[in-house]
Order: structure tokens, then sequence, then C-alpha cells
């Protein structure tokens, strides 16, 4: 049994949900907006599916250090991506958790949702990238 594919497989299944719910979170939360009601559980699903991203994206580094004694080699349009991709976690991390604990109009939570679901979207596709040019 390789432990390192397995520690991988469980980092990737991880980030796989933090992405759906990241994403998923974020469209459904748009549509309670429109009705002017704030989800407040939904907004901490998402605020989770966010560090979820930034827990296990980091779990494949520390995966890497640990069976190689380094870092993975990524360089160029990769490491772009994982930059795009460790913003967009902290930007939505942030924006999730001021929804909670800071009282916004109707009007600019809506706003936080859209940027929610770009960001989330955002990140997505810089995933796509990294995993393509590493």
């Amino acid at each position: 049994m390789d432990l390192q594919n397995i520690a991988y497989t469980f980092a990737q299944l991880f980030h796989n949900f933090g992405s759906v719910t990241v994403v998923g979170g974020s469209i459904c939360a748009l549509a309670s907006y429109r009705t002017g009601a704030v989800s407040r559980g939904l907004t901490w699903i998402v605020l989770i599916g966010w560090g979820i991203q930034a827990l296990s994206g980091s779990a494949f580094g520390a995966i890497s250090y640990f069976h190689y004694g380094k870092f993975p080699d990524i360089k160029g349009i990769a490491l772009v991506a994982l930059g795009v991709k460790i913003l967009c976690s902290t930007i939505g991390f942030t924006f999730a958790a001021s929804q909670l604990f800071v009282n916004f109009s109707i009007k600019s939570n809506r706003r936080i949702g859209f940027l929610q679901c770009g960001i989330g979207i955002l990140a997505l596709s810089s995933a796509a990238v990294l995993r393509w040019f590493s």
C-alpha cells in the first residue's frame, strides 16, 4: 500500500468537497439574497469551504515535503496559479467571515455574494491551470 498516494487522495477528496462547498454555497446564498434573507447557515458553509480549501491545499505541499524532503517544484504559470488560489482563499474566507460578523445591508450582501461566486470560480479555474502546468 502506497501511503503517499493515499494521503494525496484524501487531500484531493477534501479539496474537491471544499470547492463544491464554496461555489455551490455561494450560488445558493445568492438565491437567498434575492428574497431579502441572508442565510447565515449558507455563509457558514462557504466559510468552512474556504477553510477546507486552504487546509487541504496546504496538505499537498506538506505531503510532498514529508515524502521527498522538499516542496513540489512548480514555477512559471503554475506558481502564478497557486498564488491566485491562495489569494482567492484568503479573500473568500475574509468576505464570508465579515458577512457573519458585520451587519451589511442586503445590497452589500448581494455584492459580496457575487464576489464570492466569482472568487470561487477563479480559484477552480486556477486549480486547472496549476494541475496542467505543474
